[in-house]
């Protein structure tokens, strides 16, 4: 059995759990997840995308862009403020019914994904695609990025971010002072009983994550040097990559400020295609 078919034989499963955890989040997807949703983070990524959108070459009018994995509508609020039309694609009816909803528009339009590719989108039919923090999600992530790699034109650009580079994966005595000192006690997580369930299925199954995570362990991480290979492989060229420190609700802000650049724990790659 190859690698692929090795991925695919448990996937159902896992797209299964994954798809029921973010149908049910949905509506507190935003108000679940402050290392995405502060005013930090948020400017840090309307800058990247910025800068990402200004190196397409595709000479498309208008440009469209494809948000992979778009959950709440993240990215899609920031693509549409940009001036490309977006196609928002999630596996969860409930995440495309709440984007729909917070951004209609004639130049939005929704699709779900299946899954395991990007059938039926065309080739060579976007002028953009981005995908944050969605690969871990993702069974064969590879793949994923390899249907990217279809469905983007000549001279457009594939946005993949927040993912930890491969050093975050290697213990940083410095890196973890800096979370102690960083990190208030967030009361709060004591008053969601899905954290208890957690733990408790934590005990049969230590790789159990409470939102359907999958590449987020020492041992099964998202690798950027195998998605550089898949990319650069099919007519891409690495535009530029940034590793930086994700800040996140309940840090102090003045020591997240001395420490932001010492330390790295997240990772944004840009590609275009020649």
């Amino acid at each position: 059995m190859n690698t692929r078919a090795k991925i695919c034989d448990g996937a159902g499963d896992l797209l299964r759990a994954n798809i029921e955890i973010h149908d049910r989040i949905s509506g507190r997807y935003d108000q679940r997840h402050g290392e995405i949703f502060n005013d930090v983070e948020q400017p840090r990524l309307r800058q990247a995308l910025e800068r990402s959108i200004e190196i397409v070459s595709s000479n498309s009018e208008p440009r469209i862009a494809l948000d992979f994995g778009c959950g709440s509508g993240n990215l899609t609020r920031h693509l549409l403020d940009l001036n490309l039309d977006v196609v928002a694609s999630d596996v969860s009816e409930k995440f495309l019914a709440l984007v729909r909803q917070r951004f209609g528009t004639s130049r939005l339009s929704t699709h779900r994904l299946n899954g395991n590719d990007l059938r039926p989108l065309s080739s060579e039919s976007f002028d953009f695609i981005a995908a944050y923090s969605v690969l871990h999600h993702v069974p064969d992530y590879l793949y994923a990025v390899r249907e990217m790699a279809r469905v983007c034109k000549r001279g457009g650009v594939v946005y993949l971010d927040h993912e930890p580079p491969e050093h975050f994966w290697r213990e940083n005595p410095g890196y973890v002072r800096f979370k102690a000192e960083v990190s208030r006690i967030d009361w709060k997580k004591f008053l969601i009983w899905g954290n208890y369930v957690g733990k408790v299925r934590r005990v049969f199954n230590p790789k159990f994550a409470n939102e359907g995570d999958i590449h987020v362990w020492p041992d099964d991480h998202v690798e950027w040097g195998l998605i550089t290979h898949e990319l650069t492989s099919t007519g891409f060229e690495l535009v530029f990559e940034e590793d930086y420190l994700l800040f996140r609700r309940g840090y102090y802000r003045d020591v997240y400020e001395r420490n932001k650049d010492k330390f790295s724990d997240m990772r944004l790659m840009v590609f275009r295609k020649r």
